[in-house]
């Protein structure tokens, strides 16, 4: 767990692999850019950052874990939409356990090896991902996450630009 120093910045977590990135379509046009580091470790952080891009279109993040989940975030005006692939994840990393807790959902227990998805499945069906079709691919433990959220990315036509922002981090 990273602690805050008082008055200074957020520390960025350096044993946490994986990358984070914004999606945003504005115009029929989607950009995707990464985030802050610190967003794979904080979901508050993940959240602020994406606030501050300003969009008449969808703006979304999407966070690959340490090659072991990925999370969903979809800034709302009263909050956010979020997905975690793994609620299982929740017991070894901070940022799915903020997940469940703006959920209100109980961490699964420890000895509970089932993967599920846990949040919105319906997060980005207004972007042709419909909720079945995101929890197959949430479901598929054989894929990395960046693999998963590649191929997110492709089924809602912002593959090419998701593919080109990879490549630069």
């Amino acid at each position: 767990m990273v602690t805050r120093v008082y008055g200074g910045p957020m520390p960025v977590d350096e044993s946490i692999t994986g990358f984070a990135m914004a999606v945003v379509r504005e115009d029929g046009q989607w950009r995707c850019s990464a985030l802050e580091q610190a967003a794979l470790a904080e979901l508050d952080a993940a959240i602020t950052e994406l606030r501050k891009l300003r969009s008449t279109g969808a703006v979304f993040g999407m966070l690959a874990v340490d090659d072991e989940f990925f999370v969903i975030v979809r800034p709302t005006p009263g909050g956010a939409q979020l997905l975690v692939s793994d609620a299982a994840a929740a017991l070894d990393y901070d940022i799915a356990a903020d997940v469940l807790d703006l959920l209100r959902v109980d961490p699964p227990d420890e000895d509970d090896d089932t993967i599920w998805p846990e949040g919105d499945l319906e997060i980005l069906a207004d972007l042709g991902m419909p909720a079945p079709e995101l929890e197959v691919i949430a479901g598929e433990t054989e894929l990395y996450p960046d693999e998963q959220l590649g191929m997110i990315a492709q089924r809602c036509g912002f593959g090419e630009a998701f593919n080109k922002a990879l490549d630069e981090l």
